[in-house]
């Protein structure tokens, strides 16, 4: 199946001039994305979950092996902290009917402060059902234990694996496919990463998964860096012989361009 690979999101506005062309609408910028990418991570439901109308004209305006993945509402995973996830679970569900075969993972993203609730996730998880496929971002020290890998391995949900400046959590695989996430590398400019760490990253990969299906995503847009490490461990992942989604040539984006920072988000 090879490697997905994508960014964590399309619509930014400092991405005009670096990748998109200053002549192209910022309405059209979903299509130019996909020309470019086979796969994107859309955050859009985490904040206010769309209409499934919308994700149904996402699927029109890609191609047919276009694939989204989403992150789950903040209703969810930081307001009702995993509690009574029934109806936030069946709503979500419920829209992307809209994405259709086009409906990737869902991430759930759990709070920094949220300490381990193995119940909680574990309920959370049979909310979703056999519907989709389920990675868990968990950003407390209390959530890597046994008890947990046992939890997410029945359930056949991925722990995510993630990088911030080279801190990480355990190389957990937990089910038969993987989901990583790049936060923010150390090389120059701020927040790119280095070609050394982008390789060094493939061969973990490689060493969990082989060549089987994981999705990455590079969630440091600022200045452009997630597009070029996109292509980038493309490139190491082919070194290593693993099959890769399309991803833009090094000519198709500008890297280093100023970022305001009303433009930069938190991750």
């Amino acid at each position: 199946m090879g490697w997905k690979i994508g960014t964590s999101g399309w619509q930014y506005e400092h991405w005009r001039g670096a990748f998109y062309p200053p002549t192209t609408a910022r309405a059209h910028w979903l299509e130019h994305y996909a020309e470019h990418f086979a796969t994107v991570e859309s955050d859009s439901a985490f904040y206010r979950l769309p209409e499934r109308s919308t994700f149904a004209d996402w699927v029109g305006r890609t191609p047919d092996d276009f694939e989204v993945a989403l992150k789950a509402s903040r209703h969810l995973t930081h307001v009702r902290r995993l509690r009574e996830p029934e109806e936030p679970v069946r709503l979500m569900l419920e829209r992307l009917e809209g994405l259709d075969h086009k409906c990737g993972p869902v991430l759930l993203q759990l709070p920094p402060n949220l300490a381990v609730d193995a119940d909680a996730l574990d309920r959370t998880l049979r909310a979703f059902g056999s519907h989709v496929r389920l990675a868990v971002e968990v950003r407390h020290r209390s959530w890597f234990d046994g008890t947990v890998r046992q939890l997410l391995e029945r359930r056949g949900a991925a722990l995510c694996l993630t990088d911030t400046r080279g801190r990480y959590p355990p190389l957990w695989r937990t089910a038969s496919w993987g989901y990583v996430r790049f936060h923010r590398g150390r090389a120059s400019p701020d927040p790119c990463y280095g070609r050394t760490a982008i390789g060094t990253w493939a061969e973990r990969i490689a060493a969990l998964f082989g060549a089987e299906e994981v999705y990455c995503y590079f969630n440091n847009d600022g200045r452009a860096c997630a597009i070029r490490d996109a292509h980038q461990l493309a490139v190491a992942a082919r070194r290593l012989g693993v099959q890769t989604t399309r991803t833009p040539p090094p000519s198709a984006v500008t890297v280093g361009l100023p970022v305001s920072t009303g433009n930069r988000r938190t991750l």
